[in-house]
């Protein structure tokens, strides 16, 4: 199977934070995969802007190292790469004052696909706004692109809205969570709504329940002071698995169109019931394997912050009331592995002896690593023993199921710059949405501040605290190993 190439409309790209870490790991690597793909028309313009006192050609060679480092050596082809840099300048720019922005003007041209990504602090994102509209960069037909955290409760991402908003209206804003760019989170969205196999069975009705996992092998040293203000509350939960909840447990859009998606995951986020003191469980990893823990890593030995959180969750709708929903993340868990697992009710009656063989029916779609979908059903054990049952998967890799195409996936960030330049923001969150989400996720954490509640500790490599494993078994479920 052959994927389309499907180039976008000639632009110019302002990546402000153009020297930052994202940009080098993630936005240029990015950018020079789809002009090596052939999505990106050879006149576009791509403009570093940063504090750094930098010319066009030391930015250059900044992007070539970071292609060295972040793409692989088959797509590193010296031709492209020379072309592809021969496309990208460098602006020093003070984002709070004057310098630079004369400079900038005069580099993006008229007529073209406007954006403007926004890789730096959000305390910078007011400024930065401002300046391109009162130095009259930036038009009625821009776009700007904005980073996670919106925010680090309601009333700072209300407010934050509104910056926004004093310079750019809802269809010029693109606030971006890599998540929803993943091929398998979109291909969630197809499985559902492009197959009758599923739908019909998508209700509360025939699902025993939903678990969402994001487990990570890494430690937060070397970014503590950072994390220990969010936790994985607000830096997963409140935003990339929220997005993956809502995916799931959303109705059916009108149509394949931004608002039509988004209004629908809006509904889900506003029918989430309040979350039980109970039904949390919070975590902190210890020192272990030669590494430090939790407390250590944040240089807090009193932080209350967690590293893990275990919720239950339930939406109180005509489709999903009685279906709980477990979500789990954490850091220094067993593997690292992202997955949403889609557990069936079993049958009201079975006609086999062999009832103790049986297992659930569960779909389990896979966002990392190996991006694929799994559906684990059960048939005749194989031989002459009479009618035993086990259970199969039937399994789907991308790589394996779509040949060279599935081997070919775009990195999340690649699939949704390119949707900034084509104007679609099915992918990307609406204002009211983040707010939403701040309004169910505040009260849950001012809860267990006012509590004093103190997180668990769990051992480094292991699937998270024990009180974890409580939360499924008193419901008489198990979760899913971790495991790559």
């Amino acid at each position: 199977m052959v994927s389309r190439v499907i180039p976008v409309d000639v632009f110019d790209l302002v990546v402000f934070g153009g020297t930052g870490d994202l940009a080098q790991r993630k936005i240029i690597p990015g950018l020079y995969r789809r002009y090596w793909g052939g999505h990106i028309p050879p006149e576009s313009n791509i403009i570093g802007a940063a504090r750094s006192e930098l010319d066009d050609m030391g930015y250059r060679a900044l992007a070539r190292e970071a292609i060295a480092e972040y793409v692989s050596e088959d797509k590193r082809d010296p031709e492209v790469i020379e072309a592809f840099l021969a496309r990208l300048s460098y602006v020093a720019i003070d984002a709070k004052g004057t310098d630079g922005w004369d400079v900038l003007k005069t580099r993006v041209r008229k007529g073209t696909v406007q954006a403007f990504y926004f890789s730096v602090a959000p305390s910078l994102f007011g400024d930065l706004a401002e300046r391109l509209h009162l130095h009259e960069i930036a038009n009625a037909e821009s776009r700007i692109v904005v980073e996670k955290p919106f925010g680090r409760d309601l009333e700072s991402a209300k407010a934050l809205n509104a910056v926004l908003a004093q310079h750019f209206t809802e269809a010029q804003i693109y606030r971006i969570d890599h998540y929803l760019g993943k091929e398998t989170v979109q291909n969630l969205m197809a499985v559902r709504f492009a197959n009758i196999l599923f739908e019909p069975l998508w209700k509360s009705e025939y699902v025993d329940h939903v678990q969402i996992t994001v487990a990570e092998t890494v430690s937060v040293d070397g970014r503590g002071s950072y994390y220990d203000r969010a936790g994985a509350m607000r830096d997963m939960v409140q935003n990339h698995m929220m997005q993956l909840l809502c995916l799931i447990a959303m109705e059916p859009p009108y149509h394949f169109d931004p608002d039509a998606v988004r209004d629908e995951k809006l509904k889900v986020i506003r029918a989430l019931d309040p979350v039980l003191p109970d039904d949390i469980v919070r975590g902190q990893y210890q020192a272990g394997n030669g590494q430090g823990g939790y407390l250590e890593h944040c240089e807090d030995p009193a932080s209350k912050t967690e590293s893990y959180i275990a919720l239950k969750v339930h939406i109180s709708n005509w489709r999903w009331k009685g279906t709980p929903f477990y979500l789990r993340t954490g850091k220094r868990l067993r593997a690292r592995t992202s997955e949403i697992a889609i557990t069936f009710r079993e049958p009201p009656h079975s006609i086999f002896d062999d009832a103790e063989g049986w297992r659930e029916n569960v779909l389990v779609i896979r966002l990392q690593p190996n991006e694929g979908m799994n559906l684990k059903v059960m048939i005749k054990e194989p031989g002459p023993g009479g009618m035993r049952l086990t259970q199969v998967p039937l399994d789907m890799s991308f790589a394996e199921a779509l040949g060279e195409s599935g081997t070919d996936i775009p990195d999340a960030y690649e699939r949704l710059i390119m949707d900034v330049i084509r104007g679609n923001q099915t992918l990307f969150m609406r204002g009211d949405e983040v707010e939403a989400a701040w309004g169910w996720t505040d009260p849950i954490i001012e809860g267990w501040e006012k509590r004093g509640d103190k997180p668990m500790p769990y051992d480094a490599g292991s699937s998270g605290p024990e009180d974890a494993l409580m939360l499924m078994h008193r419901d008489g479920r198990r979760w899913r190993e971790i495991r790559e």
